[in-house]
């Protein structure tokens, strides 16, 4: 989308003065306790982020990978959809609001006069909100300076606005069983499409399938990233669904994290579930494809025939090239393919 990269730019350029007078070491002791917080198995019931520091390590630490992943979510159900755009957004749980920027890189306000989406993020995390409102107020993108920044509990008795979008990304993991499903039932009520990202490990697909099989009994179809909204065909605990996106990573991101690579890989699982008319794609590429001696291989969760490895040579012309260019995440065969082989 033309708007995504000026609008990392723009995140970037707000997250650029955070940690100015936050000493390094106490950046670095709240990262590790976010680290472990995030990766772990027990919900808190309470925000993990509690003061300035908190936040400020959070948004450099967490933001321009969130960013991503929930952007690239988007953009998959953005590719579903393609005249679709939602008019009203709202994010539950969104912290700082990486995934209301993610909103903007993928529909821009240019076609509504400028006056952007109606926007609201909840999170009960009030430090969060006021950085993310700093945050929103200097990015000069519409739909983020005039966001609604609301404190509220997130969980069983939330009450949600009627909206084309809702978003849930990394919330699943801070909430019990029932508070998780309760959230769920309550987006899929309010939304036109609802997207829920979590992280790409075991556990985190664990949650998206749930919730997948909850959007999908509540009445709405999976756009992306499954071809259909039958049951997943992966067998519980053989293998997880999961994607990767890539994040450059800033000076100030390098600090925090304490590497010296230019990027990272984001991994995530995520569905994105609709109640309008979307086309999912024919098959998805579920792994890093295989580079053989003129050949590609590959692994696709299709629409039809659930999980195969597709192989592809040289003499499939157009189709091996198209496969050559093909990335972890993208759709099976491209548009611009669809008729060769």
């Amino acid at each position: 989308m033309n708007a995504s990269l000026p609008t990392t730019e723009a995140l970037r350029a707000a997250l650029a003065g955070l940690l100015d007078g936050l000493p390094p070491s106490q950046a670095a002791q709240a990262v590790e306790r976010l680290i472990s917080n995030y990766r772990g198995t027990t919900p808190t019931g309470t925000p993990l982020l509690r003061d300035r520091s908190d936040v400020a390590a959070y948004a450099a630490y967490r933001m321009p990978a969130t960013f991503e992943a929930v952007r690239s979510a988007l953009d998959a159900l953005a590719e579903a959809a393609p005249g679709w755009a939602p008019g009203s957004h709202v994010d539950v749980g969104g912290g700082t609001g990486a995934a209301v920027w993610a909103a903007e890189a993928i529909w821009t306000g240019d076609d509504d006069g400028g006056r952007g989406r109606a926007t609201s993020v909840l999170d009960w995390a009030e430090p969060a909100l006021a950085l993310g409102r700093e945050l929103a107020a200097g990015s000069g993108l519409p739909a983020l300076r005039d966001a609604e920044w609301r404190r509220t509990r997130i969980g069983t008795g939330l009450k949600l606005p009627e909206c084309d979008l809702v978003t849930v990304s990394y919330v699943l993991n801070e909430l019990s069983p029932a508070d998780r499903a309760a959230l769920v039932a309550e987006a899929a009520r309010a939304g036109q499409a609802v997207v829920i990202v979590e992280p790409g490990t075991p556990d985190g697909y664990e949650r998206v399938i749930a919730a997948r099989d909850l959007l999908i009994g509540a009445g709405l179809r999976v756009a992306a990233p499954c071809p259909h909204s039958d049951a997943c065909p992966i067998e519980p605990g053989t293998d997880w669904c999961h994607f990767a996106a890539r994040v450059s990573r800033s000076s100030l991101h390098r600090q925090v994290k304490g590497g010296s690579l230019a990027y990272e890989d984001e991994k995530f699982s995520y569905v994105a579930a609709v109640r309008f008319d979307a086309e999912p794609v024919r098959a998805r590429v579920t792994r890093k494809p295989q580079t053989r001696k003129g050949q590609m291989l590959l692994d696709l969760c299709t629409e039809t025939d659930g999980l195969r490895r597709e192989t592809v040579s040289k003499r499939h012309g157009p189709l091996y090239r198209a496969a050559r260019d093909a990335s972890w995440g993208d759709a099976w065969p491209p548009h611009d393919t669809s008729g060769s082989g």
